[in-house]
């Protein structure tokens, strides 16, 4: 037994023994599908025998007690088919404890079996059981046309033999497909060599990376790659739409992340649509949250099925309220097309799919873990930076007062006796000085936003944006200047004067660059669809020079100015960077759309309920 080279091979030697070794008419091996129905995959029988080899029988034939009797003793033995059972006798001290005879060789088997065997024309009968992880994998099943006793030696035996195949069996269906296991460990091993060296955002695009292997992985004939919302689809396959909604259904029916099936519209009757590329699926998630899933499909495989009698044939009949069994009476063969079905998924390819997702997740964790400890050095660098620029710009404040003092005594003091080009000096000195402290002073108020608390408060922003006009309108420089608010805006939660500055710095910046007569500035608002905690998204459009689309991206960069410094009013060029910080602050983004020589529109995104108590 342990030297056959397969479990072909190991079940024709098994059935050959069992004969020689017992002396009946008949000797089979019938091994259980995942169905529950079953099929004789060896015989061995006297040649003017019909032969029962390839037949299939319904689950339905064995009933789940007798399967179960059958993983608790390893042999089951009827001599003679026309015994007369004879009943137990108990006193009325243990009549209400009923005999369990579970492990009784001499117990009485069912009445239906009984008729089952002698239907088939079999006087006797023995059973040993094939078990493989503590499951009943098949039986050795023996038939004889007249009564016969097998005596308890060669029982023994026979048991043993039972226990020998079984330890057998896991080896030799290991053996099996070999070569093609071996094929699939090396696709598997290129795909966690090449995974390993991406990055979690591009790993679904190295997946893809190559149609073939991932197909070959697990013999399939389509594959879909699901990312999110975006879904890659590779050979043949069923379309988006109809995978869009195969994913919410199949959410809840995986185990271990892994869902395989070889009769898709069986349990899924929509997939009937599309059967003849879907009737197989092997699904593997690799990320329920981030809805990262691999699927692969098989086409339908017409397949013919001989079975020992109609399989659709009912064997029991209900009747007030009372169920009654009985014995099929034909076991001719008989032949079904079966349709919805694909080519069995095997073990192998199965288990390739659970390891190459470990690796997977392995690789992903592994990342994960380094870019979190990234995450920290750079809070760390920023947090040292932001506390840098605070004390420099803090510390320098003093001394360059100092000097703007001291240049402008000199000027009180000396100016007329310096006069001409020493005066015109210490003149430049001030206003360097000036701008100095300026610059310095943006940097202090930008490094403070990083590291000051937010004071998080309900804005109603028609109030907020009515102090800032008024304030625009107290100043003669914007008196041509309109601000316009076509509707009304909703109630943001954040830092009032935070968001107030945001707004102010906006519309500063649209009527200062601006060289039109009439200059204005609209504030609007639109909803996020989709976004988390109610985001909204709210703009402010100017009619003013624009900008260049070369210089979009550095508008926002701290001390950046496109024009000189002293055209269109000067500043220090950190007003847009500030800008940026505070929204940033707030969870939001902000973006820039301009058009040169018509107008500019920052828009940005502001939460209206208080983020941390939704979370």
């Amino acid at each position: 037994m342990q030297t056959a080279q397969n479990l072909t091979a190991l079940c024709e030697l098994v059935v050959q023994e069992m004969r020689e070794l017992t002396g009946f008419d008949r000797v089979m091996i019938y091994r259980f599908h995942e169905g529950g129905d079953g099929s004789v995959i060896a015989e061995s029988k006297q040649e003017h025998l019909e032969s029962f080899l390839g037949m299939h029988y319904p689950d339905s034939d064995i009933p789940k007690q007798a399967k179960h009797l059958y993983t608790l003793n390893w042999l089951r033995v009827i001599p003679d088919v026309n015994y007369q059972p004879i009943g137990l006798v108990t006193t009325e001290e243990t009549s209400s404890h009923p005999l369990d005879m579970s492990y009784c060789s001499l117990r009485a088997v069912s009445p239906v079996h009984i008729e089952y065997l002698k239907n088939m024309g079999v006087a006797s009968s023995m059973s040993v059981s094939l078990i493989q992880q503590q499951k009943l994998w098949g039986l050795i099943s023996c038939h004889h046309l007249t009564p016969k006793l097998i005596p308890y030696e060669i029982r023994t035996v026979c048991e043993f033999f039972g226990q020998l195949m079984s330890t057998e069996l896991f080896t030799k269906e290991n053996s099996e497909y070999l070569d093609y296991k071996l094929h699939l460990k090396t696709i598997q091993g290129q795909f966690v060599e090449r995974l390993t060296n991406v990055t979690i955002s591009t790993f679904v695009e190295e997946i893809i990376s190559d149609h073939e292997a991932l197909l070959d992985l697990v013999g399939a004939a389509g594959a879909a790659v699901c990312d999110g919302d975006d879904i890659i689809l590779i050979g043949q396959t069923p379309n988006q739409a109809a995978i869009k909604t195969l994913l919410p259904w199949l959410h809840n029916l995986f185990k271990q992340d892994i869902f395989v099936t070889d009769s898709l519209s069986s349990l899924y009757p929509i997939a009937e649509e599309y059967k003849d590329v879907a009737s197989g699926l092997l699904a593997m998630a690799i990320s329920e949250v981030q809805s990262q899933y691999i699927l692969w499909f098989r086409p339908e495989i017409l397949q013919t099925v001989i079975w020992a009698g109609n399989p659709d044939k009912p064997n029991r009949i209900e009747s007030d309220g009372s169920l009654t069994i009985f014995p099929r009476k034909s076991f001719e063969a008989w032949q079904q097309t079966v349709s919805g079905k694909s080519n069995y998924w095997l073990p192998c390819e199965v288990e390739v799919v659970i390891e190459l997702r470990r690796a997977i997740i392995d690789i992903v964790l592994r990342q994960s873990g380094e870019l979190a400890n990234i995450n920290l050095e750079l809070e760390r660098i920023n947090n040292e930076l932001d506390a840098f620029a605070y004390i420099a710009s803090h510390d320098l404040k003093e001394p360059l007062r100092g000097i703007h003092n001291y240049a402008s005594f000199l000027l009180d003091d000396y100016g007329e006796i310096l006069q001409g080009e020493g005066a015109e000096k210490l003149h430049t000195l001030v206003r360097l000085t000036t701008r100095m402290e300026s610059l310095i002073e943006s940097l202090l108020k930008f490094s403070r936003l990083g590291r000051q608390e937010l004071q998080m408060d309900s804005i109603d922003l028609n109030l907020l944006l009515r102090n800032v006009t008024e304030l625009f309108s107290m100043n003669p420089q914007w008196d041509k200047c309109k601000i316009l608010i076509p509707r009304s805006l909703p109630t943001v939660f954040g830092d009032r004067v935070l968001i107030e500055e945001v707004f102010t710095n906006l519309i500063s910046n649209a009527f200062k660059y601006n060289n039109k007569s009439e200059k204005w500035a609209e504030i609007s608002w639109i909803e996020s669809d989709g976004q988390p905690y109610n985001i909204f998204t709210f703009y402010v459009r100017d009619n003013g020079i624009g900008i260049r689309e070369k210089h979009l991206e550095s508008v926002f960069r701290i001390f950046k100015r496109l024009h000189a410094s002293s055209k269109y009013g000067g500043g220090t060029g950190a007003g847009l960077t500030i800008v940026k910080k505070i929204v940033e602050r707030h969870g939001g983004q902000i973006q820039v759309v301009s058009t040169f020589g018509k107008g500019t529109t920052f828009s940005f995104a502001l939460p209206i309920h208080n983020m941390s108590t939704n979370q």
